[in-house]
């Protein structure tokens, strides 16, 4: 019996040492949480070259489109796997060819936008885009456009993912 207690006495000494030496504290995380990236915007300089590359070339799949109101195409989600995708669209004088934005995928666009803001970050209210995805926009000191975006059930993006075998 005196060893049970020997041993509690220890194990309690051994705690009561560890909480006042160690003096644990909430760790401060200022990291941003629920976030991915999701897709790469280019501008395309050749639309039918870029998208049989893409396709054809790599064997990627086109998940969805935009069209103006004329039905032409726009803009075309090429699919690379489940969660991630390129935006092609067309390049144009004032859109040259290359790299248009990165795209975020974030769990929370609301919560997302206000801790950006905490942090001096000017960013608007998110909108909801043609996909039917709530999006807004950040640029980084490269002038790199950043679109966050959350994908609700009704989005295109969130349908391609859902769908993907």
């Amino acid at each position: 019996m005196n060893q049970y207690i020997r041993g509690g006495a220890l194990f309690a000494a051994g705690m009561i040492a560890g909480l006042l030496f160690m003096r644990p504290t909430q760790a401060q995380d200022d990291r941003l949480t629920g976030i991915r990236i999701n897709h790469v915007g280019i501008f395309a300089k050749d639309w039918d070259e870029t998208i049989n590359f893409y396709t054809k070339t790599l064997g990627f799949k086109e998940a969805f489109t935009f069209k103006d109101k004329d039905g032409n195409v726009t803009t075309s989600y090429i699919q690379m796997n489940k969660e991630n995708f390129l935006e092609i669209a067309r390049a144009t004088p004032e859109r040259p060819a290359g790299l248009n934005h990165v795209g975020i995928w974030v769990d929370d666009i609301k919560a997302t936008v206000a801790n950006l803001r905490r942090r001096g970050v000017k960013v608007e209210d998110a909108r909801t885009g043609n996909s039917k995805a709530p999006l807004t926009n950040v640029v980084d000191p490269n002038g790199i456009r950043l679109e966050l975006l959350e994908f609700a059930p009704e989005s295109s993006q969130k349908k391609a993912i859902d769908a993907w075998r």
